[in-house]
């Protein structure tokens, strides 16, 4: 099967919704490691508009990158080798040089650290244990790099452990049942027994103890998979995307309203109810709509791809660790609420191109930064 490119649109597409995303956590009147002096209700409805289906398209564009790339290697263990290689190396390097400052500020800020952050990264940073309630050392954003590898390893398990052709059996089943209508209705009925099965459940990111989640994101990254597996998938995702992208507008007008009308208020521990269950329906119909956008309209080359799409985990690893940087020296600068955002976003960009301009450029920098060697 030739590369699709409307799939690579829609990866360097999400990441770029991710970086804007985590911008606006400053702002948002929920928690996070440096918030601005006065947080803003509204800013809840734009976040909302994505907040239910990123990171779950993150893990079927992922899925579907794997199945290409075990489909190039052609063995498990070749497979696992070049994962590995590509995720723990920048997850290592992620956890030891760039990520620790962010609990830093997060302690500074919000519990009253009062030692250097040198200090901190050799006294308190690795003590595998918690400070405050936060766990040290920690991988904060990168948990996705961590979780993405686990289920790695689940695929390489079923590679390795069951024949080709039973494999291709199962994926001829799963194919005809996410046919037609089946794309729209059976992922999102499984997220709904999920739901119901574990009402009011929180994610943790901390892998063991996240089992839910993990029920979540798994299907995504399979269906991603099979994606790349059985492409004739992308004509159910060809005829229904129109439809989903109308259910996902609807779910997320209600969603949006709901929230605005009772700003800060959580729902009852332990109740569904019907915000969370139609935040599953614009999770998924949007899922569905973009990939049929990107199979649509984007599966073309440009001039610009192979970069953007070698740049998005560089972008990654990096762009969080700029935000909580700056938005910590807005902070102690009392800047206003519209400048910070344009500073935020400018010195983001701009971070991110130099972290990752820097890195490619340097050979023993590459793998550090999750590219290839050359």
């Amino acid at each position: 099967m030739k590369r699709h490119y409307g799939m690579d649109w829609l990866r360097i597409g999400a990441f770029a919704l991710l970086i804007l995303y985590h911008i606006g956590m400053f702002f948002v009147p929920w928690g996070w490691h440096v918030k601005t002096p006065q947080p803003m209700d509204w800013v809840e409805i734009p976040m909302l508009a994505t907040n239910s289906w990123r990171l779950p398209l993150l893990f079927l564009v992922s899925g579907y990158a794997s199945a290409a790339l075990f489909a190039k290697l052609g063995a498990p263990g070749a497979f696992l080798r070049s994962r590995a290689a590509r995720l723990l190396i920048p997850l290592a390097f992620g956890m030891i040089v760039v990520i620790p400052v962010q609990p830093w500020i997060e302690l500074t800020t919000q519990h009253g650290y009062a030692a250097s952050f040198l200090h901190f990264w050799a006294h308190d940073y690795f003590r595998f244990g918690t400070l405050d309630g936060i766990v040290l050392p920690t991988w904060q954003h990168l948990w996705f790099v961590v979780y993405l590898f686990v289920y790695t390893l689940l695929a390489v398990a079923v590679l390795a452990a069951v024949p080709e052709k039973a494999r291709s059996r199962v994926a001829d089943g799963a194919a005809r049942l996410l046919g037609g209508w089946g794309m729209l209705a059976v992922p999102l009925a499984a997220w709904l027994a999920i739901l119901l099965a574990f009402p009011g459940y929180r994610e943790t990111h901390a892998l063991v103890d996240d089992g839910p989640s993990h029920l979540h994101y798994l299907l995504p990254f399979a269906i991603g998979w099979l994606l790349r597996v059985r492409p004739a998938l992308f004509d159910a995702v060809a005829r229904y995307w129109p439809a989903a992208a109308v259910a996902a507008l609807a779910a997320y007008a209600y969603v949006a309203w709901a929230v605005a009308s009772a700003p800060g208020q959580g729902p009852p521990a332990g109740v569904v109810t019907p915000v969370m269950v139609l935040r599953l329906v614009q999770g998924w119909a949007a899922i569905v709509a973009l990939v049929g956008i990107a199979d649509r309209f984007w599966n073309r080359d440009h001039r610009w791809r192979a970069m953007l799409a070698e740049a998005v985990f560089p972008f990654y690893i990096i762009h969080q660790t700029i935000i909580v940087l700056v938005g910590y020296g807005l902070l102690l600068a009392g800047v206003a609420a519209l400048p910070s955002f344009a500073v935020l976003l400018a010195a983001t960009v701009i971070g991110c191109w130099l972290f990752y301009a820097i890195g490619r450029s340097i050979g023993w920098l590459r793998p550090l930064i999750g590219l290839q060697k050359r």
